[in-house]
């Protein structure tokens, strides 16, 4: 009979070793190492004597099976208008964000048309009861488990056969046939394995939730994003005290697609139009601009805050909140290179409210406008959204889809745009269209 070898494996990075270390060898990490009882044997799925079965393109059905929509709009929005049959998703955030809450919604909405089965890892029974009466929801068909065991929860599938099934959280989850501590390295690789091939299989769409890291990453081996079908981050954004559900990963929608939810005392409620919130706030001062940014498919309203001042040190500051302050030294450069204004004197503070991140440069000429708009103490013209590039020789050059950010901003009644000179614009919704050239023909928004 073989002989049980135990070994110590880091949670971190799977490097293993024969005895106990206080610090892995491999990642430099300390206390990661874990002891594996690890007994030889043939492996579980071995068929000896079997060979795959193989198909043509011809012979594989394409037909689609109606997505499962929970009338849910944001999350309907993020999830590429409805949950598909036979996916495997992941939801991942802080602790308390609301993950549960969300998930325990879009149960109760789909357990009304459709079998949904609820593994709760994380609380009781009674404490999910009381979680789904105050969130004053109708008693439904949706069925409740504090089952954590891989093996039982996959069997009770095959054999009810669900529609969906909802798993909170998969760091809970353990193999019996793994003698490792459940969200360790080798009980999620091999847990997010077993789930999959559930999923796909049975055509049973399965979400489960995620913790994160200190860093704001998923907890767990990278695998697990590589096998999961769709990735979806939910935070907090402070300033308007809301939730951002965000598509990082989507095989069967847009990736970057965000929503928003707020966080009352019965659940989630989806917020429709956000932009209507920033509108609200905005104040026509001096240094302050607006911006549209597409998230996958949403044109999102945007402030860019900017204050220069004489500097006191002998190296000028370059402050910047919510944005690269690369891209703000670069567009700081550029005017002071073709315009003669000494921002290289200038304390530059750079704020983008919203809690988005810019990842394009279609926000150039709105970062400029806003540094001579606060440079000059004048501000541009009220009800303007401000869309183009600028370039390293200070030509202003067209972004695209202008057209998506132009309709958007005529039905909350920004009628003014500014934009590049040869920037094409079908629609004809905005009253006043200003083109810009080049940076220089920016100083005619700022007269003596």
């Amino acid at each position: 009979m073989a002989k049980n070898s135990n070994y110590f494996q880091c949670n971190n990075c799977e490097h293993q070793v024969p005895k106990w270390l206080g610090c892995c060898p491999e990642c430099r990490k300390w206390n990661t190492l874990e002891e594996i009882s690890h007994s030889p044997s043939q492996p579980k799925n071995s068929t000896p004597g079997k060979v795959a079965q193989l198909s043509s393109l011809d012979n594989i059905s394409t037909e689609e099976a109606p997505r499962f929509i929970t009338g849910i709009s944001e999350w309907d929005r993020v999830t590429g208008n409805g949950i598909v049959p036979g996916s495997f998703s992941i939801v991942t955030g802080d602790p308390g964000i609301g993950k549960s809450t969300l998930l325990l919604q879009v149960s109760a909405q789909l357990s009304k048309k459709y079998k949904v089965f609820y593994f709760s890892t994380e609380e009781s029974l009674a404490q999910v009861k009381m979680r789904f009466q105050r969130l004053q929801h109708e008693s439904t068909s949706l069925l409740f488990s504090t089952q954590a065991t891989l093996e039982v929860i996959v069997e009770t599938c095959k054999q009810e056969k669900p529609d969906l099934v909802i798993i909170d959280s998969i760091q809970n989850i353990y193999s019996s046939e793994n003698f490792s501590l459940p969200g360790t390295i080798t009980q999620l690789r091999e847990t997010a394995f077993y789930l999959m091939k559930l999923a796909k299989d049975n055509n049973i769409a399965i979400i489960v939730t995620g913790h994160i890291t200190k860093e704001g990453h998923m907890a767990g081996p990278k695998i697990l994003e590589h096998i999961v079908d769709a990735v979806f981050y939910l935070q907090k954004e402070d300033k308007w005290q809301t939730r951002i559900l965000r598509s990082e990963k989507n095989r069967f929608g847009s990736v970057n697609e965000i929503g928003f939810f707020q966080m009352t005392s019965t659940g989630m409620i989806a917020i429709d139009n956000i932009n209507q919130h920033l509108i609200n706030d905005t104040k026509h001062t001096p240094g302050a601009v607006l911006i549209s940014c597409l998230e996958g498919t949403r044109p999102l309203f945007l402030e860019l805050q900017a204050l220069t001042i004489q500097t006191q040190f002998s190296v000028a500051q370059r402050v910047a909140t919510g944005i690269d302050h690369k891209q703000i030294v670069l567009i700081a450069a550029i005017l002071e290179k073709y315009l003669h204004i000494k921002f290289s004197g200038c304390d530059i503070f750079f704020k983008l409210s919203g809690g988005i991140k810019i990842k394009d440069n279609s926000a150039d000429l709105g970062i400029a406008l806003t540094l001579l708009s606060s440079y000059f103490q004048k501000p541009v013209p009220a009800q303007t959204i401000a869309l183009g590039e600028v370039s390293l020789t200070g030509l202003i050059k067209p972004i695209q889809n202008i057209d998506i950010h132009a309709k958007e901003a005529a039905k909350f009644g920004f009628d003014n745009l500014l934009i590049a000179h040869d920037q094409k614009l079908e629609t004809k919704t905005n009253k006043h269209v200003r083109r810009f050239k080049s940076v220089y023909d920016l100083l005619e928004l700022f007269p003596e």
